[in-house]
């Protein structure tokens, strides 16, 4: 039976799709721990900027934001050809793949490590404890947690809503209108649900530090969805060669219909 399922190209693209969505979605969360500086990252001057009343903000960001771009380029992609309900289906599976990867870091953290070789192992590198490197790294707080998992599946389903609404008025056409505009959409949500639960509901953070940590994150993430448009072209170029033309149409074509009927 495995044969024929994995014979028909359609479901091997589903499979390989998902696997990109579902991957990059994981490595997001797992790197997220981490804040880069935009601007150096640019090899430009650091921002100093006033933003509601917060002073000296600049544009420090998640290291989790880099694969963010191919998980909703993804969305989109999956969208066109198989439907709302294909990325409902990855979002339920990769949400559980996000959860069970944190419970086992959980009990990964709390064994009791090595007090030999290993713990001071990395003191040449500027680790002295690796243990401590290690819960720090990995051990990321409830608040994160909860906060990026809300994000990201408000922000998926978010992405499928919009994206229907736009193709339900284009058709088939204008696929950059119903990417780039459902991911910027989407983006949004997401900038701030993880903001305002994450740091504002379980830190205390200030209303509007935090709005303006929105709006600075949510730039970049606009910035981004504007670049990466040529690239959703250039993924549909992939799979229309992979599929056939006439293959690639039925399916956007059912997608669609999907989308009438719900």
């Amino acid at each position: 039976m495995i044969h024929s399922i994995l014979a028909d190209k359609a479901t091997r693209l589903y499979i390989i799709l998902g696997c990109f969505f579902a991957a990059n979605a994981l490595i997001a969360e797992m790197i997220g721990v981490k804040l880069f500086q935009l601007e150096s990252a640019l090899g430009l001057s650091k921002a100093d900027f006033s933003l509601l009343g917060q002073d000296h903000l600049s544009f420090v960001l998640s290291v989790g934001v880099l694969p963010w771009p191919i998980v909703f380029i993804m969305t989109d992609v999956i969208n066109d050809y198989y439907g709302v309900r294909g990325v409902r289906f990855l979002t339920l599976i990769t949400t559980a793949l996000i959860l069970f990867a944190f419970i086992v870091m959980y009990f990964a953290i709390h064994m009791p490590p090595d007090l030999g070789w290993w713990l001071t192992s990395s003191a040449g590198q500027g680790v002295p404890d690796m243990q401590a490197a290690f819960t720090s790294i990995f051990g990321q707080g409830m608040n994160i947690i909860l906060g990026s998992l809300a994000a990201f599946v408000i922000g998926q389903l978010v992405d499928a809503f919009i994206f229907r609404r736009i193709k339900r008025i284009t058709g088939d056409k204008r696929i950059w209108l119903r990417a780039t505009g459902s991911t910027i959409v989407s983006q949004l949500i997401d900038s701030i649900v993880v903001t305002y639960v994450a740091f504002w509901i379980f830190k205390g953070m200030s209303f509007p530090l935090a709005t303006a940590l929105v709006l600075t994150a949510y730039s970049y993430k606009l910035m981004v969805a504007l670049l990466a448009t040529p690239l959703v072209y250039l993924v549909h170029a992939g799979v229309e060669l992979y599929l056939g033309k006439e293959r690639a149409h039925a399916m956007r074509e059912a997608a669609l219909r999907s989308a009438d009927e719900q």
